[in-house]
């Protein structure tokens, strides 16, 4: 993620797949090995985004597939690199292979871990950052590892459709974060709605409902881009609001038991009870705290989403339920299988050691951009449809990537974020 004052958005988008493009000339690399290593050759690997998903994603790799070592790591703050490194050395220390000059600092600092030259690039930077830097390594001939959501905006989304051709083009390998398809009671559950068990599907329910998130106090002396960074979960350039960062989960189960994406969205939400034991005065962001939307698919048929962070309230839960006409299955009673976190890995490696076709990314742009279109619905309060949503849909990225730029939102004069207002804000 540069430091770099006069770096745009655009520039960052072009920047960082000619940059990886121009390390992969300049380093005279052996696009073979990077894009499908075989047999029983050591792989490496680096992590861009070394907070708890990346640091994490990273243990669940080496904890699941042999003859694999982490060469490098990226990640907008120092202190983060460091942190990552070091609890992973606690279980993998003689897989860690990550001197100083191979942790990477800054905004541009991704550039840099997959000039490392490793054979695959993991990405769990906040979701805002991941269009860019899936492009990027895809134009650096890397297979991939990225966490969900894959975008946070409609420019991101068909940003990703571009990349997915390219990397469907070099026969790259990408898995994406996503991990109910790798959970065997899910893929099970799937196969049974595919081959007719259920009938003709009628109605899809989908929630993720709980309590208040983490959150960090602003320290002195930090820039508002620093702060924004440091709560990226609060805002929606970075995060995409829950109904991305997390609730995607659901939302893409939804769409994987249709075998297809909704066409139109509406819906309703607001931001009243975010850190209710906090002073309301200083703001805590600007995403909402509950969002209720109705998708409809393209025969008509209606998914009914779910997601809330708030205490004190008591229908808690994190599940789906596919009606047909000839029953219904509800993931509550989902149990058993291999870690699907661990899965994921196998099945990435797996596919790049048996030079196998996989590119998760398909359907992990479309589900991303169902979150999105969903969120336009409730912000707004309007019908929200797919086609115009995509085209049309705002970019919600900074124009400028420097921590002593201005982030796309400020706080007024009492630390308030600006919230969007239904019937006042435009999705496009």
């Amino acid at each position: 993620m540069s430091d770099h004052p006069q770096a745009t958005r655009r520039d960052f988008l072009k920047g960082s797949t000619l940059a990886a493009a121009g390390f992969a000339l300049a380093g005279g690399l052996n696009v073979a090995r990077s894009a499908h290593a075989a047999g029983s050759e050591e792989m490496k690997i680096v992590l861009i985004g070394c907070g708890g998903r990346g640091t994490g994603a990273v243990g669940n790799c080496l904890s699941s597939v042999q003859g694999v070592k982490l060469i490098a790591v990226a990640d907008a703050f120092k202190d983060r690199a460091e942190a990552c490194v070091r609890e992973l050395k606690k279980v993998h220390a003689d897989r860690i292979d990550v001197p100083e000059e191979r942790m990477f600092i800054g905004f541009d600092a991704y550039q840099k871990a997959i000039a490392a030259d490793p054979d695959v690039v993991m990405i769990a930077t906040p979701p805002g950052f991941r269009p860019i830097h899936y492009a990027a390594a895809v134009a650096a001939n890397k297979n991939i590892f990225m966490e969900k959501p894959c975008c946070v905006d409609a420019p991101g989304y068909r940003s990703l459709l571009e990349t997915n051709k390219l990397a469907d083009q070099k026969n790259l390998k990408v898995v994406v974060g996503l991990q109910r398809h790798y959970q065997k009671p899910y893929v099970e559950a799937m196969k049974r709605i595919h081959d007719g068990g259920l009938g003709d599907l009628t109605l899809l329910r989908a929630y993720w409902n709980g309590g208040n998130i983490w959150f960090r106090d602003r320290k002195p002396g930090q820039t508002e881009m620093e702060y924004q960074m440091r709560n990226w979960y609060h805002f929606v350039w970075l995060c995409g609001d829950n109904i991305c960062e997390q609730h995607i989960h659901n939302l893409d189960v939804c769409n994987w038991a249709k075998n297809a994406h909704p066409i139109a969205a509406n819906g309703m939400g607001a931001c009243v009870r975010r850190y209710a034991n906090r002073d309301p005065k200083k703001g805590l962001g600007q995403i909402f705290d509950e969002h209720f939307v109705e998708f409809t698919y393209p025969d008509g048929t209606k998914m009914y989403s779910q997601c809330r962070q708030m205490d004190g309230t008591t229908f808690h839960g994190v599940f789906e339920a596919i009606h047909g006409t000839k029953g219904v299955i509800d993931s509550h009673r989902f149990h058993g299988g291999r870690d699907p976190y661990e899965q994921e890995h196998i099945a990435l490696f797996e596919a790049i050691r048996n030079n196998e076709r996989h590119n998760d990314a398909h359907y992990a742009a479309t589900s991303s951009f169902t979150s999105v279109l969903g969120r336009m619905a409730t912000y707004s309060g309007r019908l929200v449809k797919w086609d115009e949503a995509a085209a049309k849909g705002p970019s919600e990225a900074p124009a400028k990537y420097a921590f002593d730029a201005d982030p796309p939102v400020k706080p007024d004069a009492e630390g308030r974020y600006p919230i969007p207002v239904p019937g006042i804000y435009k999705p496009y």
